[in-house]
Order: structure tokens, then sequence, then C-alpha cells
């Protein structure tokens, strides 16, 4: 069922308010034209079924010799009577069950006990000029077999009841309806920019504030966001200037140590000690720049992608690197170069130790450009290709830097494509592993 609801808030509000409505709405004109029927019948039939009890009344306590006389002078004012013995009503003629009780019941009221009362509309042409006459049409028989007929006037229903009762009822269908609409909207339109200053904070730039507004429940919430905001830039502030004490903590010391590496003569220990420091030194440099990735203070630049990758690539191949990259039509997109730079050297570099080769091609997108470095190694079990990108997972268990590297590269590679609004993908190609890399700019 919920398949079938629309997506947004105010779709799903208009429908079920809608739906809701429109029953009500239904009921209540059923109901009032049901009314309004039978207030119509007893306007327009009740003086005529009146008059014909009061003249039946008058015809049955008449001596049989004047009783002409009384239905000739009850037959004025459009009204006509007559004693027949057959009915005026015939069988064939649509009769009207419940005017026929209402007769009943006025006549008994009147004194008069008719064995039987028939009763029917008829319209008829007037004799005279002007429109058409509608007739009531009433036939009771007494005890003596007779029937007294009586054709009387009676005004013509309202041929525009049920259009103005539908009418009314739409009218009002759409004012509250517009009424609930209005409501709805004022209560979704906070939401919105709610949500849009959470989808466009990426811990970057400081957060958008959004205004409080609508009721005070959803204003209370507002302000519970942009407080939570205000103390989640404050903690990767935070956090951003203990990085940066850490690492300027311990690369002071390092420093030291490295000058007096040098300085002293500690043969053959000098050297295996000189790479310990900087291995210490490139995995600390490596573990600020994954943290600072989403929080980069770098600008942003309008760089062509292409002429970037191919700028990296270079630098490989003066290190004699199997290095190739695909010709491709350039691709201009507003991103950070420095981190950008950073993930390309990171997947070349990846697929150069564990493939032997890299071979990258830059490609544009509606939305961006996409990044590939494919090698020609034995690619990755399929379990692994999600997991070798987190931090500090590396295929080699000895956790040696010379054939497993700090486990950072892809790591920091993702983090800068997600900085960027992309991704980074891993897939086994024939042969080798092809990582994708994914960026949104704007051309």
């Amino acid at each position: 069922m919920s398949r079938f609801l629309p997506r947004s808030l105010v779709a799903q509000v208009a429908l079920l308010i809608g739906a809701a409505l429109l029953v009500a709405q239904l009921a209540n004109f059923a109901l009032v034209l049901n009314e309004r029927e039978k207030l119509s019948l007893a306007q327009n039939l009740g003086p005529a079924i009146t008059r014909y009890a009061s003249v039946a009344a008058d015809v049955a306590q008449a001596a049989p010799e004047f009783r002409g006389a009384v239905i000739e002078d009850a037959s004025r004012r459009g009204a006509h009577f007559r004693l027949e013995a057959a009915s005026a009503v015939g069988d064939g003629d649509a009769r009207d069950a419940e005017v026929e009780t209402r007769a009943v019941r006025a006549l008994e009221e009147a004194g008069v006990r008719p064995a039987e009362v028939r009763a029917t509309s008829r319209t008829e042409a007037p004799r005279s000029g002007g429109g058409d006459v509608q007739r009531l049409i009433l036939s009771a028989r007494f005890g003596g077999g007779g029937w007294l007929n009586g054709a009387l006037p009676t005004p013509r229903p309202d041929p525009w009841l049920v259009g103005r009762l539908g009418a009314a009822t739409a009218l009002l269908y759409l004012i509250v309806l517009g009424a609930s609409l209005i409501v709805a909207w004022r209560l979704v339109r906070p939401l919105r920019a709610l949500t849009e200053a959470a989808e466009a904070f990426g811990g970057r730039d400081d957060p958008v504030r959004v205004e409080p507004a609508g009721p005070s429940d959803l204003r209370r919430a507002i302000d519970a966001f942009n407080a939570m905001n205000r103390r989640l830039v404050g903690l990767l502030d935070e956090k951003d200037r203990t990085l940066g004490a850490i690492g300027h903590d311990l690369r002071t010391p390092l420093a030291s140590l490295r000058i007096r590496l040098e300085a002293e003569d500690l043969e053959p220990e000098r050297q295996r000690m000189t790479e310990i420091v900087e291995e210490t030194a490139a995995v600390l440099e490596d573990i600020l720049v994954l943290a600072r990735t989403g929080r980069s203070r770098e600008p942003v630049q309008e760089v062509d992608v292409a002429a970037l990758v191919a700028g990296v690539a270079e630098e490989f191949r003066l290190a004699r690197a199997d290095v190739a990259v695909e010709g491709g039509h350039a691709a201009v997109l507003e991103v950070q170069p420095v981190l950008l730079r950073r993930a390309v050297r990171n997947l070349i570099d990846n697929a150069v130790k564990h493939g032997g080769s890299a071979r990258l091609a830059v490609r544009r997108e509606p939305e961006g450009a996409a990044i590939a470095v494919a090698d020609s190694g034995p690619g990755l079990p399929e379990e692994e290709l999600e997991r070798v990108m987190a931090a500090f997972h590396r295929g080699d268990s000895s956790r040696n830097r010379q054939t497993g590297g700090t486990g950072l590269g892809l790591a920091i590679a993702r983090a800068v494509a997600e900085a960027h609004g992309g991704t980074l993908r891993l897939e086994n190609g024939h042969p080798g592993l092809l990582a994708t890399l994914t960026l949104r700019g704007q051309s």
C-alpha cells in the first residue's frame, strides 16, 4: 500500500486529507440533499394534501344531495375535484408512496377513514398561456365505493437543487482542503530547509544556519539542530588543533633525531635508524592528511582534471615507473588540487607497487569526471575490495612498509573523493585491479 503513496510529505498530506474530506463531503451531501428533498416535499405538497383532506371531510359530512355543490364550491383556484366510479390514478401511473402515506394521515386527522388512497404527480399544459403546470393527483376510495379524485396545483420542484448543493459542497471542500494544505506547507517548508542544511554541511565550511519557523515544536527542533551543528563544528576544530599539535610535537623530536643520526658515527646502524625515522614521519604525514581531508582549508579552484592526472603520471615516469595515460578530453572542474594530486598519486603508487604498472584514463561525466587507474597485477578477492579501503588495512600482514605501505593510501583517496562529492570504487579487471575515482563539480 505504501508504495502507491507519493513520497513527499505535502503530497501525502494532500492525498489523505483530500480523501477524508471527499468521503465526509459526499456523506454530508447525501444527508443534506435528502433533508432538502423532504423539506421541499413538505413545502410544495403539504398545502395541497391538507386542502384535499379538508374537501374530503366536507364531502363525507355533507348529505348526498349536497355533495355536488360542495365539490363544485371546492373546485376553484386551479383545483378540480370529482366524485367518480374509477380512480384518477391508473394502474400504469407512477404512484408516490410517501405522499399516499401523508394523505392517509391527513384524512384520518380530518375524521375520514379511506379504504384506499392513490397519489401521483403530473405536468399538464396550461389551458391559457404560461408555462406548464405541476399538479398533484390524489384519489381516495371511501366506504360507498366511489372515488374522490382531486387535481391540485403544486409548485414545481427546484430543478437546480442538486446543482446548488453540489456547488456548495465543492466550494466547502476546496476551502477546507486549501486551508489544510497551507498548514501542511507551513510544516514542510522548515523541514525542507532543515534537510537542505544537513545535506549542504560537508564538514569543511561553517554549517548553514536554519532560520526557526513554523509551530513551536518545529522551532525547538530547528534550534536544537543549529546548536548541534555548532557543537559539531567545535569538535572538528578541536580535533584539527589536537592533530596539529600532535604532528608538531612529533615532527620536532623526529627532526632532531635525524640530525643527531647524521652527526653521529653509528654505521651500520645509522642507515636502519634513519629508515625508521623516515617511515615514522611518513606514517604521521599520512595520518594527518587523512584526518584533515574532510576539513581541508585548501581553496577550491577550477582545474583541468585530465591535465592534473597527466602531471602526476609524469612524476612517476621520471622515476622510471611504468605509467601511461590515455588521451582524453579536458574535464574542467572546481576541485582542491593539492588534495586531488595526493589521491591520484596514492592510486598510481598502489597500482605500481602491487600490479607492476598503471594505466590511467580520465572521462567526462554529466555531473563531473571519473579517473580510472588500472594495473596488471593479480587483483584482490571480492571480499577484500571494500575492506582494503579502510584505514590501516593492508593485505600484507607483516606490516612491512616496503611491501604493504601504511595502509592509508586508499583510505586517503576515498576521503578525497568523498570531499569532492564523489566515490572511490575498486573492481577486478581482466587482469589486475581497476580503481575508479569519481568527482562531482561544476564545469
